[in-house]
């Protein structure tokens, strides 16, 4: 199975995420921001990685653009609930810079599975 490069400054719903992910039959790596992200996909790069946009230290759509510049070839999808602006805002935003896909918190694990799988080009 893929492995995931799971970035989002949420404990708890980071570790809900890599739980529903493992069950899944994914391999996840943790990330509390983008620095973090960034620094974790160079040592050792995931098949996909799935970012909140807003966050501490480095933001998603930082990171979006860093990811595209050092690993153009890694799938990105990006999750936003908003913050100062509109969710939508942010996720078009993340779309324009690379992202494959978007998801607007909150969101079911059936949509997140079936996000992954699309940008994976698994079978749903």
């Amino acid at each position: 199975m893929a492995h995931i490069l799971l970035i989002d400054d949420d404990n708890l719903l980071r570790g809900l995420l890599r739980i529903n992910l493992e069950e899944a039959g994914y391999t996840v790596t943790e990330a509390r921001d983008g620095k973090e992200g960034l620094a974790l996909q160079a040592q050792s790069p995931a098949d996909l990685v799935l970012t909140d946009l807003i966050m501490p230290e480095k933001e998603g759509v930082e990171t979006i653009i860093e990811l595209r510049k050092k690993h153009p070839k890694v799938k990105i999808i990006a999750m936003s609930g908003g913050g100062r602006g509109s969710a939508t805002d942010y996720l078009q935003t993340a779309r324009k810079l690379g992202a494959a896909r978007t998801l607007c918190k909150p969101f079911t694990d059936e949509e997140l599975l079936a996000a992954i799988q699309e940008v994976l080009g698994a079978p749903a």
